[in-house]
Order: structure tokens, then sequence, then C-alpha cells
């Protein structure tokens, strides 16, 4: 058995019995009650840290499914594994509804990270650093586009006149962020491959980044990679909590995070995409 098979035993208290390598960071474990983990590697202490606390954040909430964590150390997270299913129209729609409900739960501040997580998290495999701010539009800019600005310049990956394109929407901000909101609890990366859908098509959240946020961001992520029936989970949303009036507007200013952080992570392609977000706000 491997250190992963290690770390499922040690962090459930039971014997296992297989498993099965997925990826170079994630194992999947079976153990002897028939209960299957996945069992995630990392590097830095603190991204297990705060994929831990982010979990146990949003499934206090008691609103959208959340795979039960078993615990974490420096190197190792152990959690359920979420058995596979596929998304229905009617599925999509109740998913709409819990994502209105869990930012409807709320957090203390935007940038506010889980309770027991670090302030120097991660989104992904970049540095997020969850810094706290009172009004969203100023911390938008300040800590989550400008520190991705500065890094895609200082790697080539971003020049120096689209940068400038970036900082003018910044200036703007306040103007085209819309109304006021209270900081909601955000998943934080929701692109489609952190949604699975179990056997009865209920959407489960993997992978947090979270922390707290403007709640258009978790649905501009949403947007930016695709999701099953998207439209049918924008739906019951609506139908649970009614975005502002321009939201649609909106969305790209919101990608312009993700946007950047692909851009810091894969290169030039995403820089195209996140001067062109930058552009429609400018035109607005």
């Amino acid at each position: 058995m491997s250190h992963a098979s290690d770390a499922a035993a040690h962090h459930t208290g039971r014997r296992v019995i297989e498993e099965h390598r997925r990826t170079a960071e994630l194992t999947e474990v079976v153990l002897d009650d028939g209960r299957v983990v996945m069992v995630k590697h990392a590097d830095s202490p603190g991204a297990l840290q705060a994929e831990a606390a982010g979990l146990r954040w949003l499934a206090a909430a008691d609103t959208v499914a959340v795979p039960e964590v078993h615990g974490h150390d420096a190197e190792w997270l152990v959690t359920d594994r979420v058995p596979e299913g596929r998304a229905t129209a009617q599925s999509a729609a109740r998913f709409g509804r819990d994502l209105a409900a869990l930012h409807a739960t709320g957090a203390p501040a935007f940038g506010a990270p889980p309770p027991g997580g670090p302030a120097d998290a991660f989104i992904g495999r970049a540095p997020m650093r969850n810094i706290t701010g009172g009004q969203w539009p100023q911390w938008y800019a300040e800590h989550r586009v400008l520190p991705y600005v500065r890094l895609a310049v200082d790697a080539g990956t971003l020049r120096a006149d689209e940068a400038a394109t970036i900082e003018k929407v910044l200036d703007r901000l306040p103007g085209l962020a819309g109304p006021a909101e209270p900081p909601a609890r955000l998943h934080g990366d929701l692109w489609n491959g952190n949604v699975l859908w179990g056997p009865d098509g209920d959407a489960w959240l993997i992978d947090p980044a979270a922390h707290g946020g403007h709640r258009e961001s978790d649905l501009a992520m949403l947007d930016l990679f695709g999701a099953p029936h998207l439209e049918r989970i924008l739906d019951g949303y609506q139908e649970a909590a009614p975005l502002a009036d321009g939201w649609r507007d909106r969305v790209p200013l919101h990608q312009l995070f993700p946007l950047l952080v692909h851009t810091v992570l894969f290169g030039r392609g995403y820089a195209d995409q996140a001067v062109a977000a930058a552009r429609s706000q400018l035109t607005r």
C-alpha cells in the first residue's frame, strides 16, 4: 500500500482494502467497511488546510452537498468520494436554488477566510491571499485582480499596455459594480469541474477556494467554463434570490479574476480573454 493508503487509514481509523490511483495527486481508497474515500496529496500544507476549512465552512451552511472531511495533515487530505451521476434540468434548477441559499449564509467580510483557514490560501495551484476589506470594488481590485496583473506582467504573459487597460476598469469599478451587496459565502473556484453530480442528480461541491465575496463571482465562474443546464441553474438561483439589474453585463467584470489566475498558471491565451473582458467593461 502507498502513503495515500496510510493517510486514509490514519484519518478514518479503518483498514484499507484496496486503492486506485486517479491522478498524480488523487487516490481512491476502499476501506474495510465498504466506504470509499478520496486521498489528495499536496506539497503545500497551507493548500490542504485551506481546502479542508473551505469544505467544512460550505458544509456548515447545510445547503449544497459537500463531501465529508475525515482529516488532513501537512501532506494529505481525506474526504468522502462523491458517487458518479449526471445532471438533469430539474436537479440543475435545484442546485441554483441551493447555491443562492449557500451565498445567503454570508461571511464576516469580503476576503474573509473560512474558520480555521489560512490567510495565505490557494485557487487551484495559484496563491490567493484572503485579506479582508469593507467595500467590494476596492477589495476586488486590490486583492483579487491587481496581484495577478503584476504576476502576469512580471512573467511576460501580459503586456504593459494590456495591464493599463485592466487598470482603467479598476479605476471605474465603483461605477461598474452594481448595487452594494453584503459578503456572500463563496465556493470561490466554481468552474464545472468542481461541481459533481451524484446518482440522484444532486450537485456536490469539491475543491473550493472559499472566502467572503460577491455572489455574482461564483455565477460568473460557472459561465466562464460552462456547466450542464447552466440556464436552469441561473433560473433556479433567480427564483430563490433575484440578482440586481444588469448582472449579465457584469459577468466579464467578475471573470477578470479567474482569467488572470489562468493567465498566471497557463499563459498567453488567457491573457487575451482577460483583456477582452476588460474592454467589454470600458464600453458599458
